[in-house]
């Protein structure tokens, strides 16, 4: 059964997140050191909540894997990935593992 992994990126008073330095520099990190055992990548940049409600979220990125097997071999190489989070946020990330279902 495939599974994902979803780095959430909450938005809260005083934090900061670099989008072009994610989307240009992280995400190409996630791909060299993680890249060989993802399956799909999606990244959804926060724009809103609800109608006229600012977004609760910088961005989440949802990364599906072949299995279980798989998301562990990309987590043993997510060393240089997690080491990079200074450089474009001063968020802690939340993180959510699950089975894809839908």
């Amino acid at each position: 059964m495939s599974v994902s992994l979803q780095v959430i990126y909450p938005i809260s008073e005083g934090t900061t997140f670099d989008y072009g330095y994610y989307s240009q520099t992280h995400i190409k990190l996630v791909a060299e050191h993680m890249g060989p055992h993802i399956e799909k990548t999606l990244v959804t940049k926060g724009v809103a909540g609800g109608p006229d409600l600012p977004p609760p979220f910088y961005a989440i990125a949802t990364i599906t894997f072949a299995d279980q097997a798989a998301m562990g071999a990309a987590l043993k190489g997510a060393g240089p990935v997690m080491a990079d989070l200074p450089n474009f946020t001063n968020v802690q990330p939340q993180m959510l593992i699950g089975d894809v279902i839908g």
